[in-house]
């Protein structure tokens, strides 16, 4: 017998998603834009921190910004499975007051190290993003859910591509101290009106899943849902793919473009014109899915972003890049929404934010390791070889996800997850926590 819950109508009934979606877009844009406000100048305030020479203000450079992806990579499993039992609007609040307090205090860093030491803590506190989306995802209709995951993620990118020209405006204006007290204060009420407004009708998971599951222990009970890894393995190959051709699209742009002027502007144009047609794309291609199925969405995206990739090894001149960049971010817009509406369509009732927190996990991997391969790889074979090597491991993992997903087969109509899987999930969730029971104690019977 299952645990405590009412049907899906009486849960969301309650709850009005369209303005829960309003606000948590807001916030998503709010958050990630003053997170991105602060990354262009790191290595002028580290010059402010009597950083001086080129290689030590390389090494803290890298170091300070891989910090807060590492533990976020660490982090966001445990503050997912702590959103499942106890609730996901304590965790959306956490992640936003807490990083609204840790960046502001990146304003008094004295020494590298101390920037250093709050960039990790930054990335211990952050996950607005998983619980928003795990929030949206768990008190919109179904019927919506492609269009409600489009238009959430377009507040990501409208933050990433907005937050770094606000802030280079702001330190020109006010200095670079002043950008972190602006961030801080702007998260603080960012988070202030999703504790005030947001709501989540929240009820905790089936009481099997209220046993002592270990945070390794949730993601092994996730993988025995075989589309779940496929789509955790989506995630991290769209971020390897755009982070690990980013350091050298200005190399890229001065190939093509010459030593002619203005070269500043051209590599800005390409750089954020992808998250451009990411925030345009993302809601449209949302709204298609819940009309055609997010498999057939996520199918065409992936064959088309691997296509746009590839020919990026071909590009001859400036506009063909800034097309191709454009061309790359509309699939993006498509691959993101789809998955996250899948995940929700797959992921065992109770473990929704756990499963957002380990694809958030999955795009941090591939946040870290597409610059290290790349880098690796771009001393042998050049830029144009990077691009031929990320084309050739996405279509690999379009190849697999397409496999496990069922293939042209899967319909709109039996793309919710099998029952019987869910049930024999759920049992290996039972058998994990009784590892965890001290000997002697009974198992809860539900009631």
């Amino acid at each position: 017998m299952k645990g405590k819950r009412a049907p899906d109508g009486a849960d969301k009934a309650a709850v009005n998603w369209r303005l829960n979606l309003t606000i948590l877009w807001l916030g998503n844009f709010l958050v990630t834009g003053s997170a991105t406000m602060v990354i262009p100048f790191l290595p002028l305030f580290l010059e402010d921190l009597g950083v001086s020479s080129g290689s030590e203000a390389g090494f803290w450079a890298g170091a300070i910004f891989a910090a807060h992806y590492v533990t976020l990579f660490i982090c966001q499993p445990i503050w997912g499975r702590i959103a499942d039992r106890y609730g996901r609007k304590m965790m959306l609040l956490r992640a936003g007051f807490g990083m609204a307090v840790v960046i502001a205090m990146m304003g008094f860093a004295e020494a590298p190290w101390q920037l250093l030491l709050l960039r990790l803590l930054n990335g211990a506190f952050a996950g607005f993003s998983p619980s928003a989306t795990a929030i949206v995802s768990t008190n919109t209709p179904s019927s919506r859910m492609g269009f409600a995951m489009g238009t959430l993620h377009s507040g990501n990118i409208s933050g990433t591509v907005m937050g770094p020209l606000i802030g280079g405006l702001l330190a020109e204006w006010l200095g670079l101290r002043s950008v972190f007290f602006i961030t801080g204060t702007v998260m603080f009420m960012a988070a202030l009106l999703t504790a005030i407004v947001v709501k989540d009708h929240f009820v905790k998971a089936d009481q099997r899943f209220e046993q002592n599951v270990s945070t390794i222990g949730g993601f092994l009970v996730l993988c025995r849902v075989r589309q779940i890894p496929a789509l955790l393995a989506v995630s991290m190959m769209i971020q390897f793919a755009l982070t690990g051709s980013l350091p050298f699209i200005p190399l890229f742009v001065k190939e093509l473009h010459g030593e002619a002027g203005m070269l500043a502007l051209y590599v800005g144009l390409v750089s954020s014109v992808t998250g451009v047609s990411n925030m345009i794309f993302a809601p449209l291609l949302g709204r298609r899915s819940d009309r055609t199925g997010p498999h057939r969405i996520l199918s065409y995206s992936m064959l088309g972003a691997c296509l746009i990739v590839l020919l990026h090894y071909f590009v001859a001149y400036y506009w063909q890049l800034l097309l191709l960049r454009f061309l790359l971010g509309m699939f993006i817009g498509g691959l993101i929404p789809t998955v996250r509406t899948l995940i929700k369509q797959y992921v065992p009732k109770g473990m929704e934010t756990r499963a957002y927190s380990f694809d958030t996990s999955a795009v941090s991997l591939g946040a870290v390791l597409g610059p290290i391969v790349s880098g690796a790889a771009y001393g042998y074979v050049g830029i144009r070889g990077v691009f031929l090597m990320s084309a050739f491991l996405m279509l690999l993992n379009a190849g697999w996800s397409y496999k496990m997903l069922g293939g042209r087969n899967k319909s709109r109509s039996d793309s919710k997850a099998n029952p019987e899987t869910l049930s024999n999930t759920m049992a290996i969730a039972e058998n994990n926590a009784s590892t965890h029971r001290p000997a002697g104690e009974a198992v809860k019977k539900p009631m």
